[in-house]
């Protein structure tokens, strides 16, 4: 009776130990209960912000939760650049824009800025890098897809890339 009762436990700490191997998400507390552990992401964040990096965050991230994380945004921060509840998609980086040309001695230029969810083809072409080809793009990939959530969603209309995106990031606002 002993060795069948040492028999079953040895088997159901094989089991338990098999399935947290297949599952790393699944954790046993001290009092014996599987428990589920928050996975961790990982995010990057630059531009107007307190302490630009990389940062580790459990959970359902938001851009609030990575500003708040990267210690706030500084005065420079254009807040109609981000949406604090948009969640946010692990390995990114994303970037808060300025609201004053960080080049100008007096820093109170503010920069002319559109706005990729509500102007016009038209508007848009006032920004240096965003020809009428990008604009209209940038109108088309909206109806398609909806309002851009992310500065960095800017990346997925045709014939905007890194170089582009880099260019004219400062120059647009999502709200």
């Amino acid at each position: 009776m002993v060795k069948i009762l040492i028999g079953v436990i040895i088997v159901a700490f094989i089991v338990i130990g098999g399935f947290m191997l297949l599952d790393p998400n699944l954790t046993q507390n001290k009092s014996g209960e599987i428990t589920e552990v928050d996975e961790t992401h990982t995010f990057s964040i630059e531009g107007e912000i307190s302490k630009e990096g990389t940062y580790n965050i459990s959970g359902l991230v938001t851009m609030s939760d990575l500003i708040e994380a990267a210690g706030g945004v500084t005065s420079n921060a254009d807040d109609l650049a981000y949406f604090d509840d948009v969640e946010l998609i692990t390995g990114d980086t994303y970037y808060i824009s300025p609201k004053y040309d960080v080049t100008d001695v007096c820093n109170n230029t503010p920069i002319v800025k559109v706005n990729i969810n509500e102007d016009s083809s038209e508007e848009m072409i006032v920004i240096n890098g965003i020809s009428s080809t990008i604009s209209n793009s940038i109108v088309t990939y909206r109806q398609e897809n909806g309002s851009f959530q992310t500065l960095e969603e800017l990346m997925e209309v045709y014939g905007i890339g890194n170089a582009t995106y880099r260019k004219i990031r400062n120059y647009v606002t999502l709200k």
